[in-house]
């Protein structure tokens, strides 16, 4: 029986000639996100099922459609995490971080599984950067957040982005809320799908965020949660929008952003590239509680990197490539193969990008595997080399050549140091 050694739906390989891109934007949103105080933490690539039943949301699509779960070998459900908050979370309350001085601030590069129809920039395993800060309620940390996310898209210089922004209230105000949204939907219960008619009874607002078309046109007139959010809502989602002017960031209000997943609160966001949303996130005040923390707020934001690169692809934003070899070490016959051998290892440890020949091409094939892979400089030991212990070091980008002793590595790169066009 022939073996399927393709990759699976979803998935795809990130190839060698492909990481340098990976490590630019890791690079460069680490770096953004420590600017403002945030430190990295990493948890497990699967979790409990409970903590996303509970913490997700039972009525989710990602709980109920989405989750790949499985029983391990002593019958415990597990879940490959299919988001980045919840796990963070549970970190944050197993290893008592709320104990410390607050603001607690973290961000992650994490996998995240969904099985889900497969389609542009959307796979079945993604990868997300997300940031999470606990411990203050007030909007300037929904700002900070805010502010964060749209540094890191102008800093890789794509243009064009909307930030939209609502408040989904607190539970006290949105149970009014919801009560009159399922006074508005009850003459069409029948049309809306059969997930939303699930959720009218367990959690109607859910219904606000269905992508079904039918659903769509029929709340498309529902009732404006802003205008049912209590005084303290009302005056946390001015404050937000105090600070993002304060800051010269442009925002529009989107009374239909309810966000996917239940443990939101007050503030929701996303930040949308042609339709296409790129970032999203909002505040979390009763997470932490729910999961049998303390009483703590939160407040975070999920991006998809592979849409980061898609977005940055799209808009002939060039990621700049890395130098892969700094200089290649050519030979000729046995004994220079492995002298070129013994100086690529003292160039390797000395921070310098080198590479031999393994294959005892011809000299030709040398340069040509050396231009290839794009080498800044190229040198070539054969018996005179050795023999007067001096080598020509060639640029590879005029071909201009230096006289260097060849058992003087500190003279050789040097000379690769100063004569670098």
């Amino acid at each position: 029986m022939a073996i399927n050694i393709k990759a699976p739906k979803g998935t795809k390989d990130m190839l060698p000639q492909d990481a340098y891109k990976w490590h630019y934007i890791t690079d460069t949103l680490s770096n953004i996100a420590e600017n403002y105080g945030y430190r990295e933490i990493r948890t497990p690539i699967f979790e409990h099922t409970e903590l996303f039943t509970r913490g997700v949301g039972e009525t989710t699509d990602v709980v109920q459609k989405e989750m790949y779960t499985f029983e391990d070998k002593a019958k415990r459900s597990i879940t490959l995490k299919p988001e980045g908050t919840a796990p963070t979370v549970r970190a944050f309350i197993e290893s008592a971080l709320y104990s410390e001085t607050q603001p607690t601030k973290m961000y992650y590069f994490t996998p995240v599984f969904r099985y889900e129809n497969v389609q542009k920039g959307r796979l079945r395993q993604h990868h997300q950067f997300g940031v999470e800060a606990f411990g203050v309620s007030g909007a300037s940390l929904d700002a900070e957040i805010i502010s964060i996310a749209m540094n890191a898209y102008e800093n890789f210089g794509i243009k064009g982005l909307k930030l939209k922004i609502n408040s989904i209230g607190c539970p006290v105000c949105r149970e009014r809320y919801n009560e009159v949204l399922k006074e508005f939907l009850k003459e069409n219960l029948e049309e809306l799908c059969d997930t939303c008619k699930t959720r009218y009874s367990r959690n109607p607002m859910r219904i606000l965020d269905c992508k079904e078309e039918s659903c769509k046109v029929i709340t498309k007139n529902a009732p404006v949660i802003l205008e049912y959010i209590c005084d303290e809502c009302k005056i946390h989602f001015e404050d937000l929008k105090l600070h993002l002017e304060a800051v010269g960031i442009k925002y529009q209000i989107d009374h239909y952003i309810v966000r996917g997943l239940d443990y939101y609160s007050k503030t929701v966001f996303e930040i949308v590239n042609d339709n296409i949303t790129v970032c999203g996130g909002g505040r979390y005040d009763y997470l932490i509680e729910q999961i049998n923390g303390p009483k703590m707020p939160a407040v975070g934001f999920g991006m998809g990197m592979e849409r980061l690169l898609m977005t940055l692809d799209e808009e002939g934003i060039e990621i700049p490539k890395p130098v892969i070899i700094n200089m290649y070490v050519g030979s000729i016959g046995e004994e220079s193969n492995l002298e070129s051998y013994k100086i690529t290892y003292k160039l390797r440890q000395q921070g310098i990008k080198a590479e031999c020949d393994h294959l005892k091409r011809s000299v030709k094939a040398q340069m040509r595997y050396a231009n290839k892979m794009g080498a800044e400089y190229t040198m070539i030991l054969g018996e005179n080399e050795l023999k007067e212990n001096k080598v020509k070091i060639k640029r590879m980008s005029d071909g201009e050549q230096f006289n260097v002793e060849l058992n003087n590595i500190d003279a050789i790169i040097d000379t690769m140091k100063n004569n670098l066009q």
